[in-house]
Formats: C-alpha cells, structure tokens, sequence
C-alpha cells in the first residue's frame, strides 16, 4: 500500500511541477504569438486568438525589425558587451578561485574575506563614483566601460563560487600530479578545469544572463551609439509608443536567447550551484 500511495504523490508533484512550468511559460507564448501578428490583430483581440486563427501568423514584424537599424545595432552592442564580459569573469574568477582554493600567499584568509564581503555591495552605490572615474579616463559612454562594471561586479560571486567547488578537489590527485613534474599552470589547465567544467559552465549561466537582461548600468553607461538592446526597447516605447510591430518581435528575441543559453546547460548549471554551495 506505501509504494502506491509513493506512487500517487510522486505523480501529484510531477502534475504540479508541469502546471507550474506551463504557468511560466504563459508570458513567453503571449509574446511570441504577439510578434508573429499583425498590429491590426493586436489591437483587435488578445494573443490567444492566434490558436482560433493560425492565418494570422506572419513574419512582417520580424522583416521590420532586422530592417531597424537602432534595434540590430543595439543587439550587436549586446553581444559586444555580453560575450567579453562573461569571458573574462569566467577565466579571471577561475584564475582567483584556483589561488585561494590551492595556492600559499601571505594574507590569503583575509583576501578572501574581503573578496566575499564584496557580495554585498548593491551596484547602486557605485554607479556615480564610477561614472565619474569613467568620465575623467575616457570610458563613459563607451562598450568598454560598461564590460569592466560588469566583470568587476561579476569577479566577486565567480571567486566565490569557484573557490568552493575547487577547494574539494582531492588533494591527492594534485599531489599526484605534482610528483609527475607539472607545475602550476599545468595543473590549473590539465586538472583543475576539467573538473570544475559543472561549475564554470554555472557560472558563465550567470553572469551571461546578469549582462544580456541589464538595463540600469546600460542605462547609465551607455550612450546612443553604445546601447544595448533593453535600453533600445526602452527607448522605442518612450518614442515611438504604438509600434508594437517592432517591439514584439524584439523584445521575444532579447528574452529567448538568455533562455536557450539556460535550457542548454541547465544540467551543469544545477550541479555546479549545488556543488559550490556545499563547503
């Protein structure tokens, strides 16, 4: 009788994990279905008539969208900003995660300390200062400037993270790989990367999605030629309020490719939260 009242609760949960599942999914469909219709369409009924009416479907909202120079120009900055700033926290946080986890140097207790403590700080409480010092270098208002807030915001949850998953790297095989003459660069790319791959890959989930979805430090940064495309959306409803035509379409595309990303790693994205969570 217990494994048939498991049974039951375990397909209740499943059950409810789909509904669940489904009721997120709502917002993606609506906007789909909505930039896949025309704006008479729009303004005549809600999104889902388009189940009642599949003749509705069409493609000239995208047309106009790649035809769009601000919008493809923003989504271009996008990648510009995105890509280099997940790369380099990723390669820099496993640098400093390999250090603290493995390597000797005076004060390396306290460095770490300092480096956690900075989880704390809200970006709101840096974003004049550094908008001031980007002004008196040059960087404000340039992709650059925008990628380094990024990494440096993004280096202290990466050391983090990476540092916990590393730490429980046994030690053993490091001795052992030791013995067989590599030093430490070759034991960071030969031994350690491979195996902290669960947890690079959760942190590159992060900090990708923290990046593309950004809107208030673009929104500081950036100028018109610099902006990506949050701030472009943005700024096409405060112009431009009634062209849904074009904001459907870019808005679906600026939400489905942070989730593609997520979808396709989301396995090594759960055991590297997990994993790092641990110690």
């Amino acid at each position: 009788m217990s494994w048939l009242l498991e049974k039951v609760n375990g397909g209740l949960v499943r059950v409810f994990l789909i509904v669940v599942a489904l009721f997120w999914l709502v917002p993606t469909i609506g906007l789909l279905a909505s930039s896949l219709r025309s704006p008479e369409d729009m303004s005549a009924n809600g999104w889902w008539h388009v189940f009642s009416k599949p003749s509705q479907l069409t493609f000239d909202s995208y047309r106009k969208l790649l035809e769009n120079g601000d919008i493809t120009h923003s989504l271009w900055n996008t990648v510009l900003i995105t890509v280099p700033a997940t790369i380099l926290v990723v390669v820099i946080g496993a640098l400093a995660g390999y250090a603290f986890a493995w390597m000797e140097f005076p004060g390396r207790d306290w460095w770490f300390l300092i480096v956690v403590s900075l989880l704390v700080v809200p970006v709101q409480v840096a974003l004049i200062p550094i908008a001031e010092l980007f002004g008196k270098v040059g960087l404000f208002g340039t992709i650059l400037g925008v990628i380094l807030f990024h990494v440096g915001f993004g280096l202290p949850f990466a050391v983090f993270l990476l540092r916990n998953f590393f730490a429980e790297i046994p030690r053993e095989l490091l001795e052992a790989a030791r013995l067989d003459g590599a030093g430490e660069l070759r034991l960071f790319t030969r031994v350690v990367m491979p195996l902290g791959g669960p947890a690079i890959a959760s942190l590159g989930i992060f900090q990708f999605l923290w990046v593309w979805n950004d809107m208030l430090v673009a929104l500081v940064f950036t100028k018109s030629g610099t902006q990506p495309i949050t701030v472009a959306l943005q700024t096409q409803v405060r112009q431009f309020g009634n062209n849904v035509d074009v904001l459907a379409p870019g808005a679906f595309i600026s939400m489905v490719i942070p989730l593609a990303v997520f979808f396709a790693f989301q396995r090594q994205f759960v055991t590297g939260v997990m994993a790092g969570a641990v110690k």
